[in-house]
């Protein structure tokens, strides 16, 4: 049974991609927050999602979430028709969504300018995110999944998209649950993350408790030593210095010269998805 905490509740879950696999992941996502799923491209967050809702068979494990009726889903892409206008696709929604609004929907698109006479060919990569998450809103559901938001609009729209959001989350009970590579995005938004990398959960809990699990680290290239290079993730070398993120568990193998800060989610995803020391 999925406790009342928690909106969603993934168990022992793996999805095989040819070589490339997608856990296994457990974890739970709180009711009535942000939950952010970051990790850089190629690291499953898509892939993760869409299993959730059933557009990708699990192969193993178990996830609970709310009824289908009650969950809005909007990847970076329109999955509806090409030919459609937009208040086509408005008109289809409101047929299949129970909870449709119909003026919400209207004043979305007057927002971030969608015409209701625009093909959905037609629109540009950011409008057409935008097009499937005023589709995904307009419906007022319990659980709401954005696949990349953001992409493909400029950093002004990308604020206000936000700030539509951060509206609904405000005026609502609902859940957000969106995957971004944009970091800044979550920074002053999220109140949980899901940090997804080689397609394993590295991190999953509240933003602020992010600096418990890690540091960021700098200093000299000698305090690089053999014991504690295999430490740092992210390894980074200057001419005379390096920087990379370690687990805070391992402050004590790097010496008083070495500064040792909180990171920004952006740090903690760029250093996480080097896999080998980089020269600058």
């Amino acid at each position: 049974m999925m406790t009342v905490d928690n909106v969603v509740e993934v168990s022992g879950l793996i999805k095989r991609r040819g070589s490339f696999v997608v856990g296994p992941i457990d974890v739970a996502v709180p009711r009535g927050f942000v939950t952010g799923v970051v990790g850089a491209n190629g690291a499953g967050k898509t892939t993760l999602l869409r299993t959730l809702v059933g557009l990708v068979h699990a192969d193993e494990g178990t996830i609970r979430l709310p009824p289908p009726e009650r969950v809005s889903v909007a990847f970076d892409q329109p999955f509806v028709l090409p030919d459609w206008r937009v208040r086509d696709a408005a008109a289809t929604y409101a047929q299949f969504r129970g909870g449709w609004d119909g003026a919400r929907f209207d004043r979305l698109c007057r927002r971030f300018g969608l015409s209701a006479d625009a093909k959905v060919k037609d629109l540009s990569r950011g409008q057409g995110s935008v097009l499937m998450t005023a589709l995904a809103l307009a419906d007022a559901p319990e659980l709401l999944i954005l696949d990349e938001p953001t992409s493909g609009l400029d950093p002004s729209a990308r604020a206000d998209l936000i700030d539509v959001l951060r509206d609904y989350m405000t005026g609502s009970e609902a859940s957000l649950l969106f995957s971004t590579h944009i970091t800044s995005d979550l920074e002053h938004f999220a109140d949980h993350l899901l940090f997804v990398d080689e397609g394993k959960v590295v991190y999953s809990g509240p933003v602020d408790e992010l600096t418990t699990d890690f540091a960021y680290v700098r200093g000299m290239l000698d305090d690089v030593t053999p014991d504690n290079e295999p430490l740092v993730r992210g390894l980074r070398r200057g001419r005379e210095t390096f920087d990379g993120i370690i687990r805070t568990a391992d402050t004590a193998a790097f010496g008083p010269s070495v500064q040792i800060e909180a990171p920004t989610i952006e740090q903690v995803v760029v250093h996480h998805q080097r896999h080998q020391p980089q020269e600058v």
